[in-house]
């Protein structure tokens, strides 16, 4: 039997939601299934760190 999922509210800003679609759509996703995809990719990396590394990567300049 496959794990029961956790649903939580995400605010996240209306641009970024229409990136967000436009990539799941391109992968053949749901923009659900695109942010888990991105959310597990992003700590399996993290997993494979070395211990010292700081958890905050280089800053990333902002468009404004």
């Amino acid at each position: 039997m496959a794990a029961e999922k956790k649903a939580f509210v995400l605010r996240i800003q209306p641009e970024t939601l229409k990136e967000l679609e436009r990539w799941a759509q391109e992968e053949f996703r749901s923009v659900n299934g695109q942010i888990e995809f991105l959310l597990n990719d992003a700590l399996r990396k993290r997993k494979k760190r070395p211990k010292d590394t700081p958890d905050n990567g280089p800053e990333m300049p902002m468009d404004s």
